[in-house]
């Protein structure tokens, strides 16, 4: 049988998993932000957590055919079957405060939100659906990077879907990017960084490599709180840290302002 109680990652105090649930999956004690699938992000966003799915059945293809401890296929379908997904990544459409838009939600569940093949296809084709409809882009990023079991394939996806988001701000069509605990890598180095506004939810980790990597590299000690949400917004890496609670109305507020739209 589920347990019906959990311990807060942050506080550590014992609580009831209902209440977590009731509150976005956020500890009512401290306020840390539990991490949330795909699919239960979308429905915090869209109007009355209805949405049409795109692109459902792009699975990823073994190119390489790469092993590791084990064979990359194996892994896909352990992913597939655990998430029950095809791939890192959701999109979706539908209204958000009224407004028509795009939303893609990345599953961290698979393979930890790697960035693969299908991934940049699907970010892609959402662009390219985005300037047919004239509808907003946003990406709810989480995600441990490039997936180095499709190799350069992989890699690739940074510039395709970082070229697509571009032909987003060319045809003046709003593309907000949320950043979720964790985003880093490739991802970080990519999309995630390019929205018209970069808004993060708290204490989220956001960085490329990690700190040990880097202080290894730079021989010096990291600040405290490095790579957090917080020290980002202080560094003018993002444009501001929204509790998730209060960010839908933010979204929408943000998108009422680029569309020119009446509050």
């Amino acid at each position: 049988m589920t347990s019906l109680w959990t311990r807060c990652n942050s506080c550590q105090r014992i609580l009831y998993k209902q209440d977590i649930l009731d509150n976005l999956a956020v500890c009512p004690a401290c306020s840390f932000h539990f991490r949330v699938s795909a699919e239960e992000r979308l429905q915090m966003l869209f109007d009355e957590g209805a949405y049409e799915v795109l692109d459902r059945n792009i699975h990823a293809v073994d190119a390489l055919r790469f092993v590791d401890t084990k064979p990359y296929a194996s892994r896909i379908v352990d992913s597939e079957k655990k998430t029950g997904l095809a791939e890192a990544i959701v999109t979706a459409r539908g209204t958000m405060g009224g407004i028509p838009v795009t939303i893609l939600a990345m599953e961290f569940g698979f393979m930890g939100g790697s960035v693969a093949s299908v991934v940049g296809e699907k970010i892609a084709r959402a662009c390219e659906r985005a300037l047919e409809d004239r509808r907003p882009v946003i990406i709810v990023s989480c995600s441990g990077g490039m997936r180095m079991q499709e190799g350069m394939l992989s890699l690739m996806q940074m510039a395709k879907s970082s070229a697509a988001i571009a032909r987003l701000g060319q045809a003046r069509i709003p593309y907000i990017s949320v950043l979720a605990d964790p985003t880093t890598g490739g991802t970080t180095a990519s999309f995630a960084m390019l929205g018209d506004i970069n808004i993060a939810e708290p204490n989220a980790l956001i960085g490329f490599a990690g700190p040990r990597v880097i202080e290894q590299t730079i021989k010096e000690k990291l600040p405290k709180g490095f790579q957090t949400s917080e020290f980002l917004l202080s560094h003018g890496m993002v444009d501001d840290v929204v509790d998730r609670k209060g960010l839908k109305d933010y979204l929408v507020k943000a998108l009422r302002l680029f569309l020119n739209r009446p509050q």
